[in-house]
């Protein structure tokens, strides 16, 4: 079976300094109907003003995996870290047995635009760990690009769950073919453009889960950037 989350029905927030759209329940938004998909608890889009933030605060037993569409966020942990995350960056984060950390608009001029998704882990009271890496953002001759995956292969990222992360940006009148195992789901996010697939049409923000087992088509009449989480 086939679930389409639209953009206008995700749960939303307008703070002035943050504007956010939550896929699923988080924070002041509960939805009972929506807390979670699979491993997949948490799939924010968020517009940070410049020079805004989160203070520090505490996260544990969660798989974090941040994205950013553009700007850059500046981050700075209890382990230690300090970064910035720009567009094309991907960062993972194990909260594990506990971190706290902080996430602002490292520019004081431009908006900060991202992903953060979150995880439940393969098991709890982890050893907390950061990773990042510059990928650039996806250009359309790569097609499905890996970023994130449980053994790091490829070059991507390494994440404590059975879920690979995949990016892609398909030109206009373009399709790509991903070949989803049985018993696997897949939920396709999409940043920007339209994407059709499984006979439905995505606009910007809208999310598909997909639940069985099939050789998914995406196909864009006018380009689109989208993520694609493959799971267990």
């Amino acid at each position: 079976m086939n679930t389409l989350r639209k953009s206008t029905d995700r749960g939303h927030f307008n703070h002035g300094w943050l504007k956010t759209y939550h896929t699923f329940s988080f924070g002041d938004y509960y939805d009972p109907a929506h807390k979670g998909w699979r491993m997949l608890r948490v799939l924010n889009e968020d517009w940070v003003e410049p020079g805004e933030g989160f203070p520090s605060h505490a996260h544990h037993d969660m798989e974090i995996v941040t994205y950013v569409l553009s700007g850059a966020l500046e981050h700075k942990d209890s382990m230690g870290n300090t970064s910035v995350i720009n567009a094309g960056d991907v960062q993972r984060m194990s909260a594990g047995t506990g971190v706290t950390h902080s996430e602002f608009n490292h520019s004081k001029s431009n908006e900060v635009h991202l992903f953060q998704v979150w995880f439940f882990p393969e098991k709890k009271h982890l050893r907390p760990e950061y990773e990042q890496k510059t990928f650039g953002l996806p250009v359309e001759t790569q097609g499905l690009r890996l970023l994130v995956s449980p053994e790091g292969v490829e070059n991507s990222l390494s994440i404590h769950q059975d879920v690979c992360i995949y990016d892609a940006r398909l030109a206009a009148g373009s399709k790509v073919h991903y070949p989803l195992m049985k018993g696997r789901g897949a939920w396709v996010q999409l940043a920007d453009g339209i994407l059709q697939m499984a006979g439905v049409t995505l606009q910007p923000g809208d999310g598909l889960a997909v639940e069985q087992g099939s050789s998914l088509e995406l196909f864009s009449p006018q380009g689109a950037h989208f993520l694609l989480f493959d799971m267990a």
